[in-house]
């Protein structure tokens, strides 16, 4: 079937952003693309801690266009399940139960929601102060470096469906032409489980066993003082890798969204929707680094599509058997995508730095850089008492901060050169 000339040249001139045209049925295949994206990693963390699957879908649907609200359609993310809450949430569940730990994730989002205050007063400039291009750029590499060994471990299952699948990622994106260039996952992840089935590693059982419609157990809070003083100092690190996921899409997507809708909005935003996925007996919710991929890999920036996204998550929290379907896709069929999309990230922090013309012969920057690398790739942890750690991105972006503020700034050649003329 010929693709219509009009919906050609929308994907032939570059980017696609907010106000362009894309017809509804480019929208939907484009928002089910970032739903199969995000979907892995949304319902391990329940899997994991002992929340309910559906409704850690449902919420991460609700949560998504909650902040889409709050900060206008401007940032185009999704909302999932958060990972920085994992150890202290399975501590908590396994001692009291989902309920109690709910108020914990709810003492978090509104750690979010104090701190946004802060620098809302602060004012955006003071972002920028502490976020300079030499600390944001490795910042944005160690989100996609960092999660680079998760999408090894996952191809490791089958390096052949893995290679099979992020050849066909590459030939569509690169080959492709009109909205089949747009939805390389999509293609990937289509082709990768028709050859998982073919050499017979996919199971179907659960397919079958599902039902087609079931409820998701909605829980509701029990205030517990013991829960909130073990989960909510784990809001420390995402409250920092917030801010350095905000920056990745803003590179992304070549927004400053900093400024507009500000950092304090998409913060509260992110606060606000932790709080509730609570109430709903959800779990805490974060901005996704996979779906930022996706947006560098497609260059497909409208929001409206990430809309479509969270509207299908909540469909499927009630369908079971199309949530159990995409959960029965192969690890390595998500680990050849993830090579790229993670990759994608790691590429945008490089950008970043020569964008903005970093000076590495200057020592300053190389040691601010590789320690910031080394921290968050490496994988540093510091442990303070049995409940709080931070470590990763988190630890990485505060220690790059920090050196930022202290190490003495070196005169350019330029002012060293002017000052010699004198």
């Amino acid at each position: 079937m010929a693709i219509p000339e009009k919906e050609v040249r929308a994907v032939e001139r570059g980017p696609i952003r907010a106000g362009d045209y894309l017809p509804f049925y480019q929208l939907l295949i484009l928002g089910l693309q970032h739903t199969f994206t995000m979907f892995g990693a949304t319902v391990l963390v329940p899997i994991l801690t002992g929340f309910d699957v559906g409704v850690s879908l449902l919420t991460a649907g609700i949560s998504t266009l909650w902040f889409h609200f709050v900060t206008r359609g401007r940032v185009p993310v999704f909302l999932g399940s958060s990972f920085a809450f994992i150890a202290p949430l399975a501590i908590v569940v396994q001692k009291y139960g989902v309920a109690d730990s709910l108020s914990g994730v709810i003492a978090g989002g509104l750690l979010y929601v104090v701190m946004s205050f802060f620098i809302y007063k602060l004012g955006p400039d003071f972002i920028e102060k502490i976020f300079p291009p030499i600390v944001t750029g490795p910042i944005i590499m160690v989100i996609g470096l960092s999660l680079a060994p998760v999408a090894i471990q996952n191809a490791s299952t089958n390096w052949t469906i893995a290679f099979i699948v992020l050849i066909t990622v590459i030939i569509v994106n690169i080959f492709g032409k009109g909205i089949i260039k747009l939805i390389p996952v999509i293609i990937g992840l289509s082709v990768g489980y028709v050859v998982s089935l073919i050499m017979g590693v996919v199971d179907l059982t659960p397919i079958y066993n599902a039902k087609w419609l079931a409820m998701p157990q909605i829980a509701f809070p029990k205030f517990n003082p013991a829960a909130i003083a073990i989960i909510a100092p784990a809001a420390i690190a995402p409250l920092v890798e917030h801010v350095g996921d905000i920056l990745a899409i803003g590179a992304t997507v070549e927004e400053d969204f900093i400024k507009d809708p500000g950092i304090h909005k998409t913060m509260f935003a992110d606060g606000t929707s932790t709080i509730i996925s609570a109430f709903l007996g959800g779990p805490p919710k974060t901005t996704y680094s996979e779906n930022t991929g996706v947006l560098a890999l497609t260059k497909v920036w409208k929001p409206q599509v990430m809309w479509i996204a969270a509207i299908v998550a909540i469909l499927l929290s009630f369908v079971q058997k199309l949530s159990v379907a995409i959960s029965t896709i192969p690890n390595a069929v998500i680990g050849g995508i993830s090579i790229v999309l993670f990759g994608m990230i790691a590429s945008i922090g490089v950008r970043t730095v020569v964008e903005n013309d970093i000076d590495f012969t200057d020592s300053r920057n190389l040691i601010i850089a590789s320690v910031v690398l080394v921290l968050g790739i490496g994988g540093a942890m510091i442990k303070i008492g049995n409940s709080f750690e931070i470590g990763g991105m988190g630890l990485a972006a505060i220690v790059g901060v920090v050196l930022n503020q202290i190490l003495p700034k070196n005169k350019n050649k330029y002012e060293e050169t002017a000052l010699s003329n004198k």
